[in-house]
């Protein structure tokens, strides 16, 4: 049998790989994480991070960092034959109580990967060659030949996951090998940083510059086939490539693993599902992954743990369902495929409502002179936002850190005994929540409601689950 300690390893040090280690640290989780790679990846590949994942940042800490380094979305300078035009591909969005972060931030993949990676002990040059399990652990072989007995194992290793294939887990989608892109990290003259550069073609566009924030450089992205140099050329001689960094040629891959969990190996990211970069929906899924399995991996009940599928892969379906018209908009060379103004891919309306961990208890009218009783439109499953609560303080302040929260909002005294594992904040009743009445909201570590009631037996019930 292998040891019953709760020592994790992750395998893979991208986005989602650091976000989990980050996640675990908080909780105070012991774990080794190993990237095959030598050393940190190169390039900017995904660049975009969505508002939801800002959130995260914010919770985990990081947001000033990123802030500092990353820029907005450029507006889309369109070098069509009949002349120039500018466009957006959404429009800016004022921030609001409930949503201080309402726009893309742009950074290159590379960049934030450094600022997840800050403090991070990440073990490079390191793979892993072989897995085997039973019901108390894993124990993972590495090319070193080094044994590790760990608890659990997170595969985190891209779309090639060795995790993933190890466990015999179906890769199920398809995979286009005839839609090919080059993609370059370049420094060029004779080009403004104020915009991002497209020269459409027939389909699609033939080939775009995209300044990068926190560098010098521009992501280049042109039909496979062409050198860089060959693809500026051929299109604007009065540009120069001085400098090319990081190539990559990317292939249409939309995939995604029939199942999370094997035992008491998960995977996450790329190695879970592989999204077309239209719309920016494939980093960001990733960093949701690991925020929603960090802390119920330190929690570390079983039937907790089945939750992290349940919860994930039906989002990471319908992000994949997204991103995937998207990329088919761009293939068709429709007029607006460029346009990313649909809300959905903004993540912050994902929600787990009608799950395992959505208590939602609310129901009915109350008694004369005190309103409804029923939900208001924040529910149990859905993102808590943010809010002005007074005094200078904002709900996202109350929520930060790893503890479960019980939100007691107008609430008189009394409550139950509590476990040291939930704060309690005792607020007014609160527009933002959508809040009438006297009401308890349970808040879990990843910031969704977990449980809402008028009754404080049901936060017991609920703390039940987390352990079972």
């Amino acid at each position: 049998m292998f040891t019953e300690s709760r020592f994790t390893v992750i395998v893979g040090a991208g986005p989602t790989g650091l976000t989990l280690a980050r996640v675990l640290s908080r909780h105070g989780v012991p774990y080794r994480i190993l990237e095959a790679s030598p050393g940190p990846p190169a390039g900017s590949r995904g660049k975009g991070l969505q508002p939801r994942t800002l959130e995260v940042l914010d919770d985990l800490g990081l947001i000033s960092d990123f802030q500092a380094i990353g820029g907005p979305y450029p507006s889309l300078l369109i070098h069509a034959p009949g002349g120039s035009f500018a466009q957006r591909m959404d429009e800016l969005h004022e921030p609001t109580p409930s949503v201080p972060y309402p726009n893309m931030l742009m950074l290159p993949q590379w960049l934030t990967s450094s600022l997840l990676a800050d403090g991070v002990p990440v073990e490079y040059g390191i793979r892993v060659t072989d897995l085997a399990q039973d019901p108390s652990g894993v124990r993972v072989t590495l090319d070193s030949g080094e044994t590790i007995e760990a608890r659990y194992v997170v595969g985190a290793d891209g779309g090639r996951s060795t995790v993933r294939k190890a466990l015999g887990i179906e890769f199920e989608g398809s995979t286009h090998e005839e839609e090919r892109m080059l993609i370059a990290d370049v420094s060029v003259t004779g080009l403004d940083r104020d915009h991002w550069h497209i020269w459409p073609g027939a389909s699609a566009f033939r080939l775009g510059l995209c300044p990068l924030p926190g560098t010098d450089r521009f992501q280049l992205t042109a039909p496979a086939g062409l050198s860089v140099p060959e693809a500026v050329a051929f299109l604007d001689p009065s540009i120069t490539i001085t400098d090319v960094g990081w190539t990559s040629e990317y292939r249409a891959n939309m995939r995604m693993a029939s199942r999370f969990r094997s035992g008491n190996i998960f995977l996450a990211g790329d190695a879970a599902h592989v999204h077309s970069p239209a719309g920016g929906q494939g980093l960001n899924t990733g960093v949701q992954d690991a925020y929603n399995l960090g802390w119920k991996l330190a929690y570390g009940g079983s039937a907790l743990l089945d939750t992290y599928e349940a919860e994930r892969l039906p989002v990471a379906a319908g992000v994949l369902g997204i991103s995937t018209r998207l990329h088919q908009r761009q293939v068709d060379g429709d007029e607006d495929a460029m346009r990313r103004d649909d809300p959905v891919l903004r993540q912050l309306s994902l929600n787990y409502r009608g799950g395992v961990l959505a208590a939602e208890h609310r129901a009915g009218m109350g008694s004369a002179g005190l309103g409804s009783t029923a939900p208001g439109s924040i529910r149990a499953g859905d993102r808590a936002p943010d809010a002005v609560l007074g005094s200078g303080r904002r709900m996202f302040d109350l929520l930060r850190g790893p503890e479960l929260k019980l939100l007691t909002f107008g609430w008189p005294a009394g409550l139950p005994e509590l476990p040291d594992s939930v704060v309690v904040h005792r607020l007014e009743l609160n527009s933002a929540y959508d809040i009438q009445v006297p009401t308890l909201m349970l808040i879990r570590p990843d910031n969704y409601v977990g449980c809402a009631t008028h009754a404080p037996e049901d936060i017991l019930t609920y703390l039940k689950l987390l352990t079972a």
